[in-house]
């Protein structure tokens, strides 16, 4: 049975994407340094396929694919693209597949299948959906020294309060904190 991880980029102040003068991510560009990506490549582990909503692949895919020949590039790109959309035109950074009509199951079949790890970055909708159905194992957040304001949030207002597990924290040369959690499921009520 495979592990979904989800990774996710987070201001201090819990904003995942910026609304304001900064594009997706690029708040997270000053931060960057080469120890802060092996350390990232790192924690996604040696072998992994990645599970991504569609606007996560649209954007991944149309960088990473001509990004170079380095560590993270090369993982990214030699990674299984697992897709949750609607839409399956256009699935061109390979190798590539769709989830089909039912996200949930096919992420549930996904799941259960032998192979790597799966790994989602980005991809805020489908992080949702997968842990308000128990179907998420771990959450690591990279924690970025800023704060934000406002913007977009790591989990839609209609998902129910998540109960995690601190397993470890690792701190980059720049500041970032990596942060792994195992997800236990729903906060229990006192």
């Amino acid at each position: 049975m495979r592990k979904i991880r989800i990774f996710e980029h987070i201001s201090l102040d819990g904003v995942i994407e910026h609304a304001g003068d900064y594009a997706y991510g690029a708040w997270t560009i000053p931060y960057r340094t080469p120890a802060g990506a092996a350390m990232l490549l790192e924690a996604y582990g040696s072998n992994f396929d990645l599970l991504l909503g569609r606007q996560s692949y649209d954007a991944l895919g149309n960088y990473w694919p001509t990004a170079g020949d380095f560590p993270m590039a090369n993982a990214l790109n030699a990674a299984t693209k697992y897709i949750a959309t609607h839409r399956s035109d256009n699935l061109t950074w390979n190798p590539v597949q769709n989830l089909g009509e039912n996200i949930v199951a096919g992420v549930r079949n996904l799941k259960s299948s032998d192979g790597p790890d799966l790994i989602v970055i980005g991809s805020s909708t489908l992080t949702s959906v997968l842990l308000d159905q128990g179907l998420a194992d771990e959450v690591i957040l990279i924690t970025y020294p800023i704060l934000l304001g406002h913007g977009k949030r790591l989990l839609a207002d209609s998902i129910d309060a998540r109960e995690l597990e601190f397993v470890d924290s690792k701190t980059t040369p720049s500041g970032l904190l990596i942060n792994t959690f195992k997800h236990l499921g729903r906060l229990k009520k006192s």
